[in-house]
């Protein structure tokens, strides 16, 4: 016998969505309609700064931000025109964006080529998305969005000309610090983790997302100390505050974590810093990369278990 199968039929935007800006924007805004888009797209977080923001004498769709930094996404539930694409690069420059999303019912030929002209051209720190959204229903289910991707940098190359110009550029401490991050990305995703740290920089630090602007968390090799560590990073405007909110379940936490932990106020700085450390963790043993490389991931799991809950409560 077989079994019944249902049509998948794609369903025209206007049906759930008349107006843009009345409804399609605030549906977007939605946590878990943005937290959609990032899995789509695949970025860490993208969490709301706000919607319909004043970009000079124009206003942006949705404004985000994730652990690099601003986030716009502009909106069309129609096919791609030249003044949104004006729009688009008018709005990443007013608001100094890190990441350029372009959302649209559907692409124009040369408005992809565009997108992916500017993504070959850009430096790692500039990356421009397109995605077209689409509605799905079988019979008389509800309907379903979907983000079909279109538009995404390609990282290989990026990751490649910018190991190239470090290596004409910087000291041998930056470029293998360069090494070990580009290395700790490739081992974490051939492993299948679930951990997705920033692209790789030649720099002591790689950051990670904990579900709050302000507050994530941190790898970082320190050649000088001989050690690795992960820590809770808040720079936030009540950093002091919630770092004493934290510190007053010090006990409770580390308990959970199975873990000690350092807690750095930092009293003559603005942020604050709870430390997880490895010591005797020299950068130069590549050896011994891979041990590393695990003890990074097991403290950056159990970290982001317990943490990530409590930050989204802090006051």
């Amino acid at each position: 016998m077989k079994t019944p199968l249902g049509k998948l039929e794609r369903i025209n935007l206007r049906e759930a969505w008349k107006h843009e800006a009345a409804e399609f924007t605030p549906w977007l805004a939605q946590e878990e309609n943005l937290e959609l888009l990032a899995e789509a797209l695949g970025l860490v977080e993208l969490e709301l700064v706000g919607t319909e923001h004043w970009v000079g004498d124009f206003k942006l769709d949705v404004l985000c931000s994730d652990d690099d930094g601003q986030v716009i996404i502009e909106n069309q539930l129609e096919k791609t025109n030249h003044s949104h694409l004006g729009q688009i690069i008018t709005y990443a420059a007013g608001v100094g964006a890190k990441k350029v999303i372009w959302l649209a019912e559907s692409f124009r030929p040369e408005h992809v080529a565009a997108l992916d002209f500017l993504n070959q051209s850009t430096t790692a720190g500039l990356n421009f998305f397109a995605a077209e959204v689409e509605l799905w229903r079988i019979g008389d289910s509800p309907m379903a969005p979907s983000f079909n991707v279109l538009v995404k940098p390609n990282d290989w190359t990026k990751t490649s000309r910018e190991s190239a110009k470090v290596a004409t550029t910087t000291t041998p401490t930056k470029q293998r610090q360069l090494k070990f991050w580009t290395e700790w990305s490739a081992w974490l995703k051939a492993k299948a983790s679930t951990l997705r740290p920033q692209k790789p920089l030649p720099q002591h630090w790689t950051n990670l997302a904990l579900g709050r602007a302000g507050i994530h968390l941190a790898a970082s090799v320190v050649s000088r100390d001989r050690r690795v560590s992960v820590e809770v990073y808040i720079d936030h405007p009540n950093s002091k505050s919630m770092f004493k909110q934290l510190q007053a379940q010090q006990q409770a936490l580390e308990n959970q974590l199975g873990m000690q932990l350092q807690w750095n106020e930092l009293p003559d700085g603005h942020a604050c810093r709870i430390v997880h450390l490895r010591p005797d963790s020299p950068l130069e043993d590549e050896v011994s990369w891979p041990i590393y490389f695990a003890w990074l991931e097991d403290a950056a799991l159990r970290l982001s278990t317990v943490f990530r809950p409590i930050v989204r409560t802090l006051s």
